[in-house]
């Protein structure tokens, strides 16, 4: 084995059928073996995390199409690079030869440089794969997303970094001095990720020990953090899991969730906001503590900090996962807007208006007010709707909770209204 060239570029599949982990694109009902039987390969882009194999697809697509393999990154590439790189296209296809142009990290072009790619794939004079970690439908522009086939990458499962980790053993000849739970640790380390499960290997096999445990390999390795990107779709993708466990009731998917975010580095604090809205939007009155809870735990955190602080924010999560679910003060709420929204600036009924001025007593401000407190149940009836607006009914509680009580007062006055009137 070489040893100047890095483990994961030594070990690059050299065949379609040695790439793992993503079947479901060149299994036989997969979008890319298609495209090959069909000899028809496209414009594509690659969506996935780090370590997937998308850079291998490319140059492996490019070399069973006999098209010339012209490999670019965003990152250190810019509009003159990019005119050069059209130009020879340009000129291997005079020439009969085709280009497969691989542009990695696409979504960093801006949207001007992107549509310098349109014209180029619209005439066949390169076949575009970008490679992206980033939702292609927020980075990439509409007209250039258009002339792409999305595919998507999955993160490499434990059998496909396994195979991973046996090949790279072939490459070294002999096995790595893992200990059983070790070598399940170095997979669950890896994350999916193969190109980091290779630098790993790398510093396993050159450290003299001749038995490595869980607890050396720790010390030998450098861990990183979950994949969690605090600006971006991975940021969506964890809060968007959390408030749908919660909605659920599922406190245990929930603590799974407030983990991760947590481990990835996520301001907790926007964590907290989150949970009180979601005491509202999706408790409500069914529990009207869930809301207190929400907010002691941002109170809880702005005094304590970290760790200490993360303690308030798992026994809110499991508070509202195992409170009683209600979203119709939610509902209420939307429908409430779109009438005030549809009916224009319609004035109070007269009788709720104050008459400070004796013109607006004249004019019948005040008049014919019923006083609640006079009354011997303590409730008027009278309608605090517009004239022109026919009574509503927004607020549609549920049998669950605290709401159930708030049922029966509403059925109750609604009873009084109708004797009354």
């Amino acid at each position: 084995m070489s040893t100047t060239q890095p483990m994961a570029d030594l070990l690059r599949p050299s065949h379609l059928d040695e790439v793992v982990g993503q079947s479901h694109l060149l299994g036989e009902e997969g979008p890319l073996h298609g495209m090959l039987e069909t000899g028809r390969l496209q414009s594509l882009v690659f969506w996935g995390p780090p370590g997937t194999g998308k850079t291998t697809l490319a140059r492996l697509l490019a070399g069973v199409g006999d098209l010339h393999f012209e490999p670019i990154s965003a990152i250190f590439s810019g509009v003159a690079d990019l005119r050069k790189l059209f130009a020879r296209a340009r000129e291997r296809r005079a020439a009969g030869q085709g280009t497969l142009l691989f542009v990695d990290e696409i979504h960093r072009f801006n949207r001007a440089q992107q549509d310098g790619f349109l014209p180029y794939v619209e005439d066949g004079t390169v076949i575009l794969v970008g490679a992206t970690t980033e939702n292609p439908s927020f980075e990439l522009n509409g007209a250039l997303l258009s002339r792409l086939r999305v595919l998507v990458l999955r993160r490499l499962d434990a059998a496909a970094l396994e195979t991973l980790l046996g090949r790279a053993e072939t490459a070294l000849g002999h096995p790595l001095p893992l200990t059983a739970e070790a070598r399940e640790m170095l997979i669950t380390l890896a994350d999916g990720d193969g190109r980091y499960l290779f630098n790993m290997i790398e510093q396993i096999a050159s450290s003299p020990a001749e038995v490595i445990d869980p607890t050396a390999l720790l010390r030998l390795v450098q861990r990183r953090a979950p994949a969690h990107d605090k600006d971006r779709e991975g940021h969506y993708n964890l809060i968007s899991a959390l408030h749908k466990s919660l909605r659920g009731s599922d406190a245990d998917a929930a603590l799974y969730w407030l983990a991760r975010m947590v481990a990835g580095g996520e301001d907790p604090l926007y964590i907290a906001r989150r949970l009180i809205r979601f005491a509202s939007e999706d408790i409500g009155l069914a529990d009207p503590d869930a809301l207190r809870h929400a907010l002691a735990a941002r109170d809880a955190w702005h005094l304590l900090g970290a760790p200490e602080g993360e303690l308030a924010l798992v026994q809110a999560v499991i508070y509202l996962a195992t409170a009683p679910k209600s979203n119709a003060a939610y509902r209420a709420w939307k429908q409430a807007r779109r009438s005030a929204e549809q009916h224009g600036s319609l004035m109070p009924p007269a009788h709720i208006l104050n008459a400070p001025t004796r013109l607006m007593a004249e004019l019948g401000y005040g008049q014919g007010y019923a006083y609640d407190h006079d009354t011997d149940s303590g409730f008027s009836g009278q309608d605090y709707f517009p004239d022109e607006l026919p009574r509503q009914h927004y607020y549609q509680p549920v049998e669950r909770g605290f709401e159930r009580e708030i049922s029966r007062r509403l059925a109750y006055w609604a009873r009084l209204r109708s004797s009354q009137n």
